[in-house]
Parts: structure tokens; sequence; C-alpha cells
């Protein structure tokens, strides 16, 4: 039987001790995407939105939004992250834009949640800068696609 290690003796959440565990280097990838209009993805690549930037300004929010993950999710810890790199891909025969955040660190625990929450943040400021021009987009597939490290080794999505 699978045992949560997020719950406590008494059944309720707590934050998991990590205290003995060793340092190792650990490596998380998330994925995601945009779904948008093929007007609306034209208008980002040609720098044509009136809010600026649309891929830079997402890169930035989610890089601090990896940096802030301990403070939004209530059992995650505070961690030190020792990179951040948010890539986008343009498919205009998916009508999309597709989002890879990879997180590292060397610590005791992993960086999974950075990693989605980077994904997260950045699908959510492109919602945010293209909103005006597009009300159809959805924010598609958010998940883990591999991460390396830890007592639990690595682990690549199929």
């Amino acid at each position: 039987m699978i045992k949560l290690t997020h719950i406590g003796p008494s059944g309720r959440g707590r934050m998991v001790d990590v205290s003995e565990k060793k340092d190792t280097k650990r490596v998380a990838v998330a994925r995601g995407k945009v779904l948008l209009n093929r007007e609306t993805l034209l208008l980002i690549k040609e720098g044509g939105i009136g809010k600026g930037d649309v891929l830079g300004v997402a890169q930035t929010a989610g890089i601090m939004a990896a940096k802030q993950t301990g403070q939004l999710i209530p059992m995650c810890h505070p961690l030190f992250l020792t990179g951040v790199d948010i890539d986008f891909t343009i498919s205009e025969e998916e009508g999309a834009v597709g989002i890879e955040a990879r997180v590292s660190t060397l610590g005791k625990t992993g960086v999974e949640m950075e990693a989605l929450t980077a994904v997260s943040v950045a699908a959510l400021t492109i919602y945010d800068m293209c909103k005006a021009v597009d009300k159809d987009m959805v924010i598609a597939e958010i998940y883990l696609q591999e991460k390396t490290g830890g007592k639990s080794g690595h682990y690549r999505r199929k």
C-alpha cells in the first residue's frame, strides 16, 4: 500500500522532515501548452500584442514563480534553486504555444513542484497578455516529463 508522506499520524497534512536525507543534484522537467487561435499566434510571433513581448514576459514570470513555489504550495519546502530555464515552441499546425520548464537544485528534496509551477504561471501569463484578443484560449496538459535525483531515482514519462 502506498503511504502518503504529507499525511501525519493524526491524518492531517504536514511538511515532511527531510533533514536526514542526503543532498543530491535534482532536476525536473515539466511541460504544458496554451491553445489559441491562429491570429493570436501570429500576433505573438510578430510582437503585435499590445502588452508587449508575450514569451519574454511569460519566461520571466515562470522563473519568478519557480522561485516562489514554497510560498504558494503549503507543504513545499522553500528551496535554493541552482537553475531555471523555460523554453517555448510555437506550433502553427496545432495552434499552440508549448512550454517546457527545467528546474535544478542541489538539495534534500526534488524540484517537480517548482517545474510544474513555472509552466503553470508561464501559461497563465500568456493567457493574461493575450486575453484582449482571444477569449477562447485553453491552458492544457501540464505534466511532469522527467525528474532525476533523490532516493526514487530517475523518472521519465512514457
